[in-house]
């Protein structure tokens, strides 16, 4: 790799990946008047006496605060507020160069979730929504519905949303090449974190109902005592009531792995139905590797890696679907609207097929696809 290449150097020598540029120039004393002081004080008066005017006279409507507190960062785990910075940019660069956010990282020196959500609230006037990103489970929950219940503007958890939203994007059009539907299928998913809860519950919105959810201790079902209020809600996808370890599992349709390398049995894959689809979504190393996929037999194979065929991906969803709800100015996110993006998605791929499930990352479609597609989710919900 040539220096020029190289991460760490390209990282040193840009000195961070995104910056804040004017809209207008200042060349003049009338200019300064204008932008400035006294011409600034009526737009602040006329906000003063009707708040919803923000989104006319100020950067709020386009504008995303992307809020960490650095304890789940990629697959490198508790690094910190500043190690996580690098990421937060570069979430930022992707949403400004290809949606037209403006995205800011905040980067929080805090732990506790009931004190960033009381920080969040306290930042929000300034923003349009908020991006929740690489904060542990299971608080990141709780943050979310807090500040869901809580604020007047959207809160979208990437790890969360974003993945659901493309893993059921590909699975339409995974379907459509295997000729299965969602009701008829039977799910396996193995993880139960962030991107494993939020799959599922998308997956069984959208009508698939037969989904079984393994965490470190098996099948989570009703016959465990163990389970917090969040896998009790996975427990009520069971359809089977299957209780047992993931080598056990037998006939499934589907199986995702939101884990880590090494997580998903062998077993578990030969004892699937045919055609079979299989997504191994850990980042940079995917449970499985693309050459045990092949000798597995595996129809159609999925990952988070781009230089792998059908990269499930957060970064085909969240520019779109930040665009979406700052156009129009959504409050809450609902299913209907990740379903209609996850359409959105699917709808890209012209001709679905076992290596072309999702479209590319450079897809300029997918925005304006994601965002058709949620205006009429939300005018159906409205």
């Amino acid at each position: 790799m040539s220096p020029d290449n190289d991460p760490s150097s390209v990282h040193r020598r840009l000195r961070g990946k995104i910056s804040i540029c004017g809209k207008a120039p200042i060349k003049t004393i009338s200019d300064l008047a204008t932008l400035y002081t006294p011409g600034v004080a009526k737009p602040c008066l006329e906000i003063a006496k009707d708040r919803r005017l923000v989104y006319e006279l100020t950067m709020k409507g386009n504008t995303v605060a992307i809020v960490t507190d650095g304890t789940r960062v990629l697959g490198l785990g508790d690094i910190g507020p500043e190690a996580a910075l690098p990421v937060m940019e570069g979430k930022a660069l992707i949403m400004q160069q290809f949606a037209g956010i403006d995205a800011f990282p905040i980067c929080l020196n805090e732990k506790d979730p009931d004190r960033i959500v009381e920080i969040v609230k306290a930042i929000a006037p300034g923003f349009g929504a908020i991006n929740l990103e690489d904060i542990s489970t299971p608080k990141v929950f709780h943050i979310e519905k807090r500040l869901t219940d809580e604020l007047d503007i959207p809160v979208f958890h990437d790890d969360q949303h974003g993945t659901a939203i493309v893993t059921l994007a590909g699975l339409y059009n995974a379907l459509k090449v295997v000729g299965k539907t969602p009701a008829g299928v039977k799910v396996g998913i193995v993880g139960a974190g962030s991107a494993g809860y939020a799959i599922s519950k998308l997956l069984h919105a959208a009508g698939f109902s037969d989904i079984v959810v393994f965490d470190s201790k098996g099948a989570i079902s009703d016959s465990r005592s163990d389970l917090d209020q969040y896998k009790r809600t996975l427990a009520g996808f069971n359809r089977s009531s299957y209780g047992g370890p993931l080598a056990g599992f037998k006939g499934a349709d589907i199986i995702i792995s939101a884990s880590m390398p090494g997580a998903l049995s062998h077993e578990t894959i030969r004892a699937m139905n045919k055609p079979n689809i299989v997504f191994a979504l850990s980042n940079p190393t995917p449970e499985i590797s693309q050459d045990e996929a092949k000798s597995l037999n595996i129809d159609i194979f999925g990952t988070g890696r781009s230089d792998y065929p059908n990269q499930i991906n957060n970064s085909l969803c969240f520019p779109g679907f930040l665009r979406a709800l700052l156009d129009l100015r959504v409050r809450k996110i609902t299913d209907g609207m990740k379903i209609a993006a996850a359409k959105g998605i699917a709808g890209a791929v012209k001709k679905p097929s076992k290596d072309k499930i999702v479209p590319d990352a450079f897809d300029k479609n997918v925005v304006k696809r994601i965002r058709e597609e949620v205006e009429k989710a939300a005018a159906i919900g409205s």
